[in-house]
């Protein structure tokens, strides 16, 4: 089990750079444009970050709100090359990312950032077991 560990931390890391760079792709332009023309701007006849429930609620689009999802997706990379690289700080980033990821994938109609965030953290846990087995296994003598 212990073997697998690495093969489920780059899982979880591409999971995470999808997430991030897909995301975040899309989140510099729109910021731009929304710059530009104080409207949300549209890719392939979709709005990006925008008349979602968040504008349903009252929490318009706006480059502040743009930035943090930016910020969001900025850490989410980084918690992929941590995870990439093996670093346990990758999976602690990674669950802390999370609920902040689901506000802005939930607010800003974002289908498929619960599908990736689902898929990650099953991978999450299972590294979560890995580490159980190896702690309870004895060391060397």
């Amino acid at each position: 089990m212990a073997q697998r560990r690495p093969q489920l931390m780059r899982m979880a890391a591409v999971l995470a750079a999808v997430a991030g760079v897909g995301f975040g792709s899309f989140c510099v332009p729109a910021i731009w444009y929304f710059l530009k023309q104080e409207r949300v701007w549209y890719a392939f006849g979709f709005p990006t970050y925008g008349e979602g429930p968040f504008g349903r609620i009252g929490v318009p689009t706006s480059v502040p709100l743009l930035s943090a999802f930016l910020l969001v997706c900025a850490a989410e990379v980084a918690a992929a090359w941590l995870l990439w690289r093996l670093r346990p700080a990758g999976v602690w980033l990674s669950w802390m990312l999370l609920p902040l990821e689901l506000a802005f994938w939930i607010g800003f109609a974002l289908p498929f950032g619960p599908v990736l965030g689902l898929a990650r953290s099953l991978v999450l846990l299972m590294i979560r077991q890995t580490s159980g087995t190896e702690a309870a296994r004895p060391g060397p003598p």
